[in-house]
Order: structure tokens, then sequence, then C-alpha cells
């Protein structure tokens, strides 16, 4: 697995675990950092199975360590990426080493290893801005920022393979996964939660309206399995969306974190209109996976919000310094 101490793929290397499976982790070199250059958490820490992953040194930017690494794997789960928005911006050269060239190198290395099967994550960010909602998988992907751009090289990328050297590889495209763990608080579900429990106003870098799909994080980790299961029923070269195929706006995020909590909340509203190269309103379409497996999620938006609310009260330690 790449991206293995994140938010997403700590909680599915802990599912993979539960079930039985020995976990390979990459983890590049250096200290991991976050958006605000502070030391991070591994999330495999937060779940207290560190000890129980065989964590591989292996830059995604370096062929030749990423093929190492590789060596011995039956199924690939590619989830490391730059995922922060703003940092894209500031960064594209980063950004696209990452995204783009790391998923080259992986897909390389999956084919010169014979991985048996590859899941890619790309997202639905790929599909950009549209008037036509929910996203479907045959929709045309628009992206036009620098990290949506990224994530659409990448999907179309690794979809390639499956077309050009029957590499078994799918992409998943995922609405906004949310839980406990979550550490980047440039996003508006930790930044809430963290404030709330904290007494202080959540910092809204929107005016309120921008409407996202959200996907609790078990929800997205089953996804990710069903996703790897397809794979030996026809999935391969296959796009597969994820999510709860309604759109939420900031206003009922915050509406409904103060009703699981019975707490007021009043944001520090920092900006107008949408941030400046994210898109406006964004849900998807999940019937190709829901036929293709019986997925569905099972934990809709109020319940996770509860649920996200008690991982981090019982986590203090992580929780969002005051902005």
């Amino acid at each position: 697995m790449t991206g293995g101490h994140g938010f997403t793929g700590s909680w599915l290397a802990r599912e993979l675990l539960a079930r039985g499976e020995r976990v390979k982790v990459l983890d590049r070199p250096g200290p991991r950092l976050t958006d605000v250059e502070t030391a991070r958490t591994s999330g495999l820490e937060l779940h207290g199975i560190g000890a129980e992953v065989e964590v591989v040194e292996a830059d995604l930017r370096d062929p030749a360590a990423v093929s190492a690494a590789l060596a011995g794997t039956e199924l690939v789960f590619h989830l490391g990426a730059q995922t922060i928005v703003s940092r894209a911006r500031e960064s594209p050269r980063e950004t696209f080493e990452v995204n783009v060239l790391g998923t080259w190198n992986v897909l390389e290395a999956c084919r010169e290893r014979e991985v048996a099967r590859l899941v890619c994550a790309s997202s639905d960010k790929a599909y950009g801005a549209s008037e036509e909602l929910p996203y479907r998988e045959d929709h045309p992907l628009r992206a036009v920022h620098t990290y949506d751009a990224s994530k659409a090289a990448a999907d179309v990328l690794a979809r390639s393979y499956w077309h050009s050297y029957r590499l078994p590889v799918a992409v998943t495209r995922f609405a906004n996964v949310y839980g406990g763990g979550d550490l980047n608080f440039t996003r508006l579900i930790p930044e809430a939660v963290s404030a709330l429990l904290d007494g202080r106003p959540p910092v809204i870098r929107s005016d309120g309206a921008p409407e996202r799909d959200y996907l609790y994080v078990e929800d997205a980790v089953g996804a990710y399995l069903d996703v790897a299961a397809a794979l030996d029923d026809g999935g391969a070269g296959e796009a597969f969306n994820a999510g709860s195929g309604q759109a939420h706006s900031v206003a009922r995020v915050l509406a409904l974190l103060a009703e699981v909590s019975g707490t007021k909340i009043e944001p520090d509203i920092r900006g107008s209109g949408g941030p400046e190269g994210e898109i406006d309103r964004q849900c998807v379409d999940s019937t190709k996976l829901r036929e293709a497996t019986g997925w569905r999620p099972r934990v809709e938006l109020h319940d996770g919000l509860a649920r996200t609310l008690e991982w981090y009260r019982e986590h203090p330690a992580v929780r969002a310094p005051a902005a």
C-alpha cells in the first residue's frame, strides 16, 4: 500500500490486518510533514497497528525503490499522493511529480512484477466543475485546476495500463472521505470538529455555500475492497465512483455538527464564494459499483459526524490548533 500512513490508508490497513492479510506500507524517506510543517502522527500509530505492518522506505518518485518495495506483492492499493489542494496550487511541480510520475512508477513496477491486482485512488475532483450532477463514470474528465488535473492525468494513465499492457488495474473516484484520524485540518470536518471540542469558532475558508458529497471512512474502506474484488470479475481498466449521491453545503455540515453535539456553532467565515482553485459543487453516482459488487454506503452523514466527533473527543492530542 502507498499512502498507508495517511487517513484513509491507515483505516484500510487496519481492515486488511483484521482479515488476516499481510500488509506492506511504502514510507517516503525523511520526516512526514503536514501543510503547516509540523510533525505528523502516522495513522498506523493512531490505530495501534504500526508494529503489525511491514514498512518499506521508498519515494514514489524513485522508480527503482518503488519496484524493489513491490517485490512479492499480489495486491496493491495506491493511495499515496499530494492531497492538499492549496499546496497543489502553490507547488505544481511537487504535485505533478508525486501524483502523476509517482503513479506511473507504481504502474510500471506492478507491470514488471506482474502484480495480480492494482487499485489506484483517483478522485471526484478529476471530473472538474459541471452542471451535470451527480457525476457518472462516463462523464468526461474536465479538470482545470492543478490538483484536479494531476488526479485526472493519473486516472487516465492508470486505466491505459489495462488497455495497453493488460495490467489488472481499476481506479476509484470517491467523494470527500471523512472520519476520525483525518489530520488535514484545511478540510472542513476535522477543523470544525476540533474547533467545536475546543470551544472556538471553526475557521471556514469559503462563504459556507460550496457543496460536497461526503463518504464516511469505513464506507470508503469497504469500497476499496470491493473494487479490488471487482478486478476478478471484469473490472479491469474501469473507474468506480463511491459516495452518497447527495451534495451538502458547508453550512449544512455545520448545522448537523451542532445538532449531534448539542452545541451552537458560530463559524469564523474567512471566504467569499469558494476557495480559489476548488470546485463549487460535487457529488457522485455510485450505481456502477453497487451493481458490480453490491456496495452501498452504510453510514449516513448525521451518524458519521457523530462518530467523528466522538473519535476526536477521545484523541485530544491530535486536534487542530487554533488558526
